[in-house]
């Protein structure tokens, strides 16, 4: 009934053991807190809860669930990073004078919260999320699980070590220039930093509000889209909230002929770190494998991007959040942090809608650059260094960080860091695929075909990757219809656009219950396969997407579908039931049974 000390805590694994019965949630969270007490550093952590109000959240979500309210994060142990208000709770950002005790959480804790994940506890950050290394913060350096004489990546470290040593499920972190994929490339891990706006800030403590984003750490991408489900949503209380419906008819899936954008080799950096770019080169390679396509690209817009946001007034952005406390309270910042944020003070107004114009003018550089790919692949980081090297030239060093890191929010993208590889010396590194707003969930789709193509165990954990695996999404929002498409209404196939078109959003790729048969209907154009249900336990498992549409344009779409196709109720692997494509018996009479292929994108390219 309790997982053993080296057992994986991944939400997929989690969630699966409590259906079984093989574990309890209170169980699970008894083994958290007994982890982070044998892990002993002190260093990863500002603030814990304790055994009782780590319980007394689980015992509420039980009720939650015993009153028919859904909870399908339930059991799920997670912590915050210290510039995220939790209820009742001190945030610090890494600052004790700044000390304050939160009213309420902010919205996206309270999200996951009212989904059944447990808050355990609050953890370390460079001071004001100002910084990419992790190192610096009063409350000490919190230990790279790979190697503790290198630095554990910033400013989220805490939350990047806590998932990287299997102390929780998952984290939130934030990211304005990069604090949500560097610790993930040092912890082995994966990072999303979702587009500006779709996970509510109200709760965080502003380092650059009009960039800043909650981000979401992670063992596997399965994992983090399975948290950004119940996180995303356009918030009031925050003024840069954006609904999804904002982006407009944002494709959900890539192409099949994906192009991924690289950088030219003399636009590459790697600071000397020959095992980063033979990882990146070999990352690109796997890329090519899963059947995507480089294209090079001219980067140097991007890095001009970047030079805006420490170079040019976003600082005084910075400045802004912090004016009443720094007059107030100058000596309790750190002389770093202290200096950085200080130096806000030489930007006027007139040096803003400089930056202003200069950035609009790069934006549609880059967007010419955007008509070559349809995402970019780039090393997370270039290289990763010692305390050490850090403590000697540390504003030189935070910087060289941030080369492949900064620009995504000033040009309004989003991103995932994930696992590429090992270098000789035991310390991991990553790449991050970088896309247009809204398009999380392709990212997330594509980056999990990578990292389980990397083999990689999950951080320092040991565990492999479970296989793919559909995880249980909850219910439909509201006004909302869940459609499974099993043929030509797949990502990239012929007929996707008639989703997209009526502003679909997919959910995710599973297969269904082990009851259905696939046949090529014989005749149609585009081609279709039909599914039907099999009798006598002879089905197999079918693999499908699942789609969301508002209950109108679910309507509008089933009204054009012609015969033999059909809409039914389809049960998928995990025992949700969603509407789906069935076909009608006589259509198959004769037609080519094709399940032994599993699905219709195998069976084509087979044939």
């Amino acid at each position: 009934m309790s997982p053993a000390p080296t057992d994986s805590l991944d939400i997929q694994t989690l969630l699966s053991r409590y259906r079984s019965g093989a574990w309890t949630p209170q169980a699970v969270l008894d083994e958290v807190l007994r982890r982070i007490e044998a892990h002993a550093d002190p260093a990863v952590w500002i603030d814990r809860l304790t055994r009782d109000e780590i319980m007394s959240q689980l015992k509420e979500s039980q009720s939650r669930k015993d009153a028919g309210v859904a909870q399908p994060l339930m059991g799920v142990p997670f912590a915050v990073k210290d510039n995220i208000d939790v209820g009742g709770r001190v945030t610090t950002a890494a600052c004790p004078d700044f000390a304050y005790r939160a009213a309420r959480s902010a919205t996206v804790v309270e999200k996951l919260c009212a989904a059944g994940a447990i808050v355990v506890g609050k953890t370390n950050l460079d001071q004001f999320a100002t910084g990419l290394v992790g190192t610096r913060s009063p409350y000490g350096v919190p230990r790279n699980p790979f190697n503790p004489r290198y630095v554990p990546g910033g400013s989220s470290s805490g939350s990047g070590v806590a998932v990287s040593a299997g102390l929780v499920s998952f984290t939130l972190g934030t990211d304005t220039a990069g604090s949500g994929r560097v610790p993930a490339a040092f912890n082995n891990i994966v990072g999303l930093k979702p587009t500006r706006g779709l996970l509510s800030a109200a709760g965080l403590v502003p380092a650059c509000q009009s960039l800043d984003c909650v981000s979401v750490f992670s063992l596997s991408c399965a994992d983090a889209e399975a948290v950004f489900r119940v996180a995303v949503g356009y918030d009031p209380q925050d003024p840069y909230s954006r609904d999804a419906a904002e982006l407009g008819a944002v494709p959900l899936a890539f192409p099949s002929n994906l192009r991924f954008g690289v950088p030219s080799d003399e636009q590459l950096r790697f600071y000397g770190n020959s095992a980063a770019e033979a990882l990146y080169r070999k990352a690109i390679e796997r890329m090519q494998r899963l059947g995507a396509t480089p294209v090079i690209i001219d980067f140097e817009p991007f890095t001009e991007a970047s030079q805006l946001l420490y170079e040019g007034p976003w600082l005084a952005e910075r400045l802004a959040g912090m004016k009443e406390f720094m007059a107030h309270r100058f000596d309790s910042f750190l002389p770093i942090t202290r200096t950085i944020i200080n130096g806000g003070r030489r930007f006027d107004a007139v040096s803003a809608f400089d930056a202003m114009h200069a950035l609009q003018a790069l934006s549609r550089q880059v967007r010419l650059e955007w008509e070559k790919m349809d995402l970019m692949l780039l090393p997370t980081t270039g290289s990763i260094y010692t305390l050490a090297e850090v403590e000697a030239d540390p504003v030189r060093l935070n910087a060289t960080l941030g080369y492949y890191t900064n620009f995504v929010n000033l040009l309004d993208l989003c991103a995932v860091a994930v696992p590429s590889g090992m270098q000789p010396n035991g310390l991991p590194a990553g790449v991050s695929m970088i896309a247009p707003p809204g398009r999380e969930a392709a990212l997330l789709a594509l980056a999990d075909r990578f990292h389980h193509d990397t083999g990689l165990p999950m951080g320092a954990t040991g565990c492999p990757l479970p296989p793919h695996e559909a995880t249980p999404a909850g219910p439909a929002p509201e006004g909302m219809v869940r459609l499974a498409v099993v043929g030509a209404h797949l990502s990239g196939e012929p007929l996707n656009h008639q989703l997209t078109s009526r502003s679909g959003r997919l959910v995710r790729a599973c297969k269904t219950f082990a009851c259905y048969r696939l046949y090529a209907l014989p005749g149609t154009m585009p081609p279709k396969p039909g599914m039907v249900r099999a009798e006598n336990g002879c089905g197999t498992a079918i693999e499908v997407e699942v789609w969301e549409l508002a209950a109108d344009a679910f309507g509008d779409f089933v009204a054009a579908i012609p015969p033999p196709l059909s809409i039914g109720t389809l049960r998928l692997e995990d025992g949700e039931s969603v509407k789906g494509f069935l076909c009608e018996g006589y259509a198959v009479a004769g037609a080519r049974d094709i399940s032994s292929y599993g699905g219709w994108r195998k069976f084509q390219q087979m044939r």
